[in-house]
């Protein structure tokens, strides 16, 4: 049986944190930034965990190669 190769769009777009939480980054911080209130980027900067228990197992799966 093949080794299951690392999904590159999942990499990139999330990651593990140290506890085994999949965290992502939030959406549209990047187009127009000069147009948003300061409050707005500084909202868009961190990451947050995923909510949904089934997508987390996906992701985790898919990314499985690095881990």
């Amino acid at each position: 049986m093949p080794k299951m190769k690392t999904h590159k769009g999942a990499k990139k777009r999330f990651h593990i944190s140290g506890t085994g939480k999949v965290l992502r980054t939030r959406g549209p911080k990047s187009h127009f930034r000069r147009n948003k209130a300061a409050r707005v980027k500084r909202l868009f900067g961190g990451k947050v965990g995923l909510d949904s228990k089934a997508m987390s197992k996906a992701i985790k799966q898919a990314i499985s190669a690095l881990h």
